[in-house]
């Protein structure tokens, strides 16, 4: 395994995404809120959420387990919560528990932004810096984009 190199967090990689949903923003931003909602869409579809938590509050705690339906070997992440300004903005933290891609894992910030289209669509504008590597933002462009895929047809499957 290649040893990461200690960088800054200013000066890490950072993934920018932007998703358009079929789907009104106030509907989203449950998806994002409610664990009871967050762990039917969480994670890559080869690691599924099995378990979330979060004391959804600034200052609020989270975590989540992904596990591997093939190996059942569990992943754990968690963070702190920074901004909650519903349903428009939400920023957390994040980590990994345990060392995961390329060595021991870094304190990351995730951002998301939601805003309303004309045609009543939801735009989710989605930051996920201070990544360790390029090795590490592959992954979690990865991770992201299967995430929102999974988030996507949760909410078609859930349009009230």
């Amino acid at each position: 395994m290649p040893e990461a190199v200690a960088m800054a967090p200013a000066t890490r990689p950072t993934l920018k995404m932007q998703r358009l949903f079929e789907a009104p923003r106030d509907l989203v931003w449950r998806a994002w809120s409610n664990p009871e909602v967050l762990v039917l869409w969480m994670g890559p579809v080869e690691w599924p959420a099995v378990s979330a938590t979060c004391d959804f509050r600034v200052g609020g705690a989270w975590r989540i387990c992904l596990r591997s339906p093939e190996t059942g070997e569990d992943l754990w992440q968690g963070g702190v919560y920074r901004e909650i300004d519903a349903p428009r903005r939400l920023v957390f933290t994040f980590k990994w528990d345990e060392s995961h891609e390329d060595g021991p894992p870094v304190d990351t910030l995730v951002t998301v932004e939601l805003s309303e289209t004309a045609t009543g669509e939801t735009r989710m504008d989605f930051t996920h810096e201070g990544l360790k590597s390029e090795q590490s933002l592959t992954g979690h462009k990865h991770g992201w984009s299967s995430t929102a895929d999974r988030l996507a047809a949760w909410l078609a499957a859930n349009p009230d």
